[in-house]
């Protein structure tokens, strides 16, 4: 029996455009899920809220965060 290699998940801050996470699919190997993520700032202390996130091997989703990052402050004109 193969081994499973792990997987990881990069949680997407919420208001990152639809452009910015179409681009990381493009062109990385990972998987948009939602994943449920309890919240402690302001006034959302422990509320859960479903999140979207990149899962795949960690130093894909490492690269795609990155580039997440940097297409993001991009998009907000700060590059």
């Amino acid at each position: 029996m193969a081994e499973e290699e792990e997987l990881f998940d990069l949680v997407i801050p919420p208001g990152v455009p639809r452009s910015v996470i179409r681009a990381i699919i493009q062109k990385y190997d990972v998987e948009l899920v939602e994943r449920s993520q309890p919240l402690y700032y302001a006034n959302m202390s422990g509320d859960v809220r479903d999140l979207l996130a990149f899962r795949g091997k960690k130093e894909v989703v490492q690269e795609a965060e990155k580039e997440m990052r940097t297409l993001v402050l991009a998009f907000i004109g700060e590059e």
